[in-house]
């Protein structure tokens, strides 16, 4: 892959990041920890592997994708507004009751969600589906679907998985986000799932062991995918819950559970700093104003956020270049 390409997805995903924290702290409410684990996957996936046209949301050729943790809409709904579904700004309505960006994944009012999720289990399932119906019309298109490593405790998980293997669904690609842990704790001492490789492989399933942040790596693994006949393929992307957020990472109490403004402000300047790093100069707004603004911003969110978003809004896309 070329540099200039990985450094695309890399600024994409801190990009996501910074917009996943803004969107949890001012709902005060939301899922950090995994959607942080999972914003370098979305990142590939719909910025390099993904067969979509954010203008045509609807294309009945176009790959789907399934956000199985449905729970982690910090990371779909920005990487969604980054690619283009709609515009940044309307991240300012996650999880309001005026607004229609629901905490879990909805497909009726937010463009690009191609299957309303959040019981788990339920999502893999509608993968499967739409792969079946992929084949049995004749269609090109692929399907993926993104799972936690809690949520394949759920029995329906292998019920779709049995299904998958029986069907012989290679338009199907499933990705386990295996952070290790979960709301109650590390997934080895809630319900041991290891070793995950053993489990789909007697299930039918190719599978593929992907670092979950190496962008090169998962692009090869997707293309993998898309090259095995006769059956379904699950990466197992091992990846750290939090990251990018030095105290967010490996710790369950950030599942689900919103910074208070002091940890905004560090979560906040650590994200800026990855971006920095990545070679993004903004013109007309200098790095420390945009970090005090932020800092400033924080200690009255809710009725700033406006202003706040904007504010992102216009870093991002940046305006005055």
């Amino acid at each position: 892959m070329e540099k200039t390409k990985l450094q695309a997805l890399a600024v994409a995903a801190a990009k996501g990041r910074l917009l996943a924290v803004d969107m949890v702290h001012r709902a005060a409410s939301g899922h950090p920890g995994g959607s942080l684990s999972a914003m370098d996957i979305l990142t590939t996936l719909y910025f390099d592997v993904m067969h979509i046209d954010p203008k045509k949301p609807d294309d009945p050729g176009r790959d789907r994708f399934v956000l199985s943790k449905g729970h982690c809409t910090p990371a779909l709904y920005p990487i969604l507004a980054l690619r283009g579904y709609f515009p940044v700004t309307n991240l300012g309505q996650f999880r309001r009751i005026d607004g229609h960006m629901s905490g879990h994944a909805e497909m009726r009012h937010v463009k690009g969600v191609d299957m309303s999720t959040g019981s788990l289990g339920q999502g893999v399932s509608a993968a499967v589906g739409m792969a079946l119906a992929g084949k049995t019309d004749s269609k090109d298109y692929r399907v993926y679907t993104l799972l936690g490593d809690g949520e394949i405790e759920e029995g329906q998980v292998w019920e779709a998985a049995m299904a998958a293997a029986k069907f012989k669904l290679d338009n199907l690609c499933a990705v386990v986000d295996v952070n290790g842990l979960q709301i109650d704790g590390k997934t080895a001492d809630v319900m041991p799932s290891e070793p995950l490789d053993e489990k789909f492989s007697s299930f039918g399933w190719n599978v593929i062991k992907v670092d979950g942040h190496d962008y090169e790596a998962l692009s090869a693994a997707f293309a993998e995918a898309a090259a095995a006949k006769g059956r379904p393929t699950v990466l197992l992307a091992k990846t750290v819950k939090g990251k990018g957020v030095s105290f967010m990472e490996n710790d369950p109490g950030w599942h689900g559970k919103a910074p208070n403004d002091e940890q905004y402000k560090q979560a906040m300047g650590e994200l800026l700093v990855t971006l920095k790093d990545d070679g993004v100069e903004w013109a007309g707004l200098k790095w420390e104003e945009f970090k005090s603004f932020t800092g400033s911003v924080a200690g009255d969110v809710k009725d700033k956020a406006g202003d706040l978003i904007g504010k992102i809004y216009t870093l991002l896309n940046g305006e005055g270049k």
